[in-house]
């Protein structure tokens, strides 16, 4: 049984002939941005060594793409981002969820998540290296813990301030425990459940690059820190630009699935 949860309906009418004006909105400040960019290293106010051109960073792209390269390294740092991200927000929200419902759990893991939340990402990483080793798992790891972080502090939060009168409506249509968790809890805080999921994979492209700058030999992050150990500007460069739109568009998927939340249960 699901409950219907009153509330304001998002607005729905005209969305599809909104879109396009918004993603053009959008795009206006990276268009800038490149149009300064051009515009800095073509008057020559920037040395090419300190700021190549934009069409220097198109080619070292075209270059690592030619034989594959690129490809790799953005496939396994989505890899390992879909990895952590789906373990570290699954542990949140299981997490979360034990502390927001219940006040005894509360009190006994409150304190001990707050403070690990506290641990800088960096110190992490030489636990995980020597406990789990310079490969995949140590990676995964850290990503996972960067991420069930947010996902655990807003889906806490949000649990202990649903209306105690529609949990007590849930109980009176003979809802308890998974049931009135899943029914009535949940629905009502699923704007704050995917808030926290955005957080999350913000969370994970940071930590990504954390972990392969320190141990790896593939992925973006192992791009960044091998261009610069060859000083290749163009290629840093590429990297970040990679990061951002890849970081960008996980952000939109996670939307497009908050909308068809929204819609279903508000």
């Amino acid at each position: 049984m699901t409950l219907t949860l009153a509330g304001p309906a998002p607005a729905r009418a005209g969305s599809g002939r909104l879109a396009a004006p918004v993603v053009l909105s959008g795009l206006i400040v990276p268009l800038a941005l490149l149009a300064l960019w051009w515009a800095v290293t073509a008057l020559g106010i920037v040395p090419p060594h300190r700021l190549p051109p934009p069409a220097a960073v198109l080619e070292a792209g075209l270059q690592l793409a030619a034989d594959g390269t690129l490809w790799r390294h953005v496939g396994i740092s989505a890899q390992r981002v879909v990895l952590g991200f789906a373990i570290g927000a699954a542990a949140g929200l299981a997490l979360g969820a034990l502390v927001g419902l219940s006040r005894r759990a509360n009190r006994l893991l409150g304190p001990t998540v707050g403070a690990f939340r506290a641990v800088p990402s960096l110190a992490w990483v030489p636990l995980l290296v020597l406990s789990l080793g310079i490969n995949e798992d140590s990676k995964v790891a850290l990503i996972a813990i960067g991420s069930l972080f947010p996902v655990f502090t807003t889906v806490a939060g949000a649990l202990r301030h649903v209306d105690p009168q529609l949990v007590e409506a849930g109980r009176a249509f003979g809802l308890s425990g998974i049931r009135l968790l899943a029914a009535v809890q949940l629905p009502a805080v699923v704007p704050s459940v995917v808030s926290g999921l955005r957080l999350a994979l913000a969370q994970a492209w940071l930590f990504l690059v954390a972990a392969e700058l320190i141990a790896s030999s593939m992925g973006l992050g192992f791009l960044l820190i091998d261009s610069q150990n060859n000083g290749r500007v163009d290629r840093i460069l590429l990297a970040i630009v990679l990061l951002a739109v890849l970081g960008k568009a996980s952000d939109a998927l996670i939307g497009v699935a908050e909308r068809r939340l929204l819609r279903r249960w508000l």
